[in-house]
């Protein structure tokens, strides 16, 4: 009712009445005060006048009525340990197919090889639980398609120049803007869910705590809205997920990409290889090429760029 009540004070050029937005939503004019007073409490400026109410500001917290059709499949936190954590939760227990837990900020934010993923205020720190239907071998295609995604939305609607280090970062001038990380859960050869969580640098000062890493302020000079982002990439996604495109995410992907043709180290949990990354095949691994030609498929591991 409260993501509604915003619709409608949104969609006015001046002051709507209680009685008209009570009449518009079945419910009274006291009820319509009551849920201006708990947004004013969560910091949205709505004054009132005799002619009723008016639309000022709206903070850029994310609750589930800032996302219209996706209500119910919105869960906030102002803290949690991590949001893989609390998704993994709500896919065991059968929520529905794109359940998304957004936290302000994660105590034990996870990234990739055990890592630590800062999360501080101001920054957008979210996992989906996707239900596709593919086959188990396929899941990696759902990981590619994320991080395609952010970067898709990233040069599209700003105008930055976000490119893709295999497997799954997005980058801008070598600097990471997110960070991605995936769990599985199946059942014989059945995908059961996959859980993808990002870590995206937005209004947060990330350069303190690493010097490899941007955020969005401080590429375009501004705060932009954390809503809007997640709200386009979500719609994205899932679009292309509905539309079954996963067959096209390598190609497009590879125009996107940061990694290709260039000298990296890629670390598993046990080794380091160095070599020249000279393709993605159709699964998904990433080629390297050695000083004496021979070739390696590397499946899973994390890449540095030298």
């Amino acid at each position: 009712m409260k993501g509604r009540i915003l619709e409608i004070l949104k969609e006015a050029d001046d002051t709507v009445s209680g009685e008209t937005i009570g009449s518009r939503l079945g419910i009274s004019r006291v009820s319509v005060f009551k849920h201006i007073q708990k947004l004013r409490e969560y910091g949205y400026d709505i004054p009132s006048a005799p002619a009723g109410y008016r639309l000022l500001y709206e903070p850029d917290i994310l609750f589930p009525w800032g996302f219209p059709g996706r209500e119910t499949r919105i869960h906030y936190f102002r803290e949690l340990e991590s949001t893989m954590d609390a998704a993994r939760d709500l896919a065991r227990n059968g929520c529905p197919g794109f359940t998304v837990v957004i936290a302000e900020t994660q105590t034990r934010g996870r990234g990739r090889l055990k890592r630590i993923w800062h999360s501080g205020d101001g920054g957008l720190y979210f996992t989906m639980v996707i239900r596709p239907q593919i086959p188990l071998a396929l899941c990696w295609q759902i990981n590619f398609a994320a991080s395609l995604a952010l970067a898709k939305i990233l040069s599209s609607e700003y105008g930055i120049e976000a490119r893709l280090k295999w497997p799954n970062d997005v980058l801008f001038k070598g600097k990471k803007i997110a960070g991605m990380l995936s769990e599985v859960e199946a059942e014989a050869d059945a995908l059961t869910y996959i859980n993808v969580g990002l870590g995206v640098n937005v209004n947060n000062d990330i350069s303190p705590v690493e010097d490899t890493a941007v955020s969005i302020k401080a590429i375009l000079g501004k705060t932009v809205s954390r809503q809007r982002l997640l709200s386009a990439y979500l719609d994205a996604l899932e679009k292309r997920l509905d539309e079954g495109r996963l067959h096209e995410t390598i190609p497009e992907w590879k125009r996107f990409s940061a990694t290709l043709h260039r000298p990296v180290r890629i670390q598993t949990l046990q080794e380091t290889v160095k070599g020249i990354a000279e393709d993605v095949d159709e699964d998904g691994a990433l080629v390297l090429r050695f000083k004496d030609g021979s070739k390696r498929r590397i499946l899973y591991g994390d890449c540095f760029h030298r």
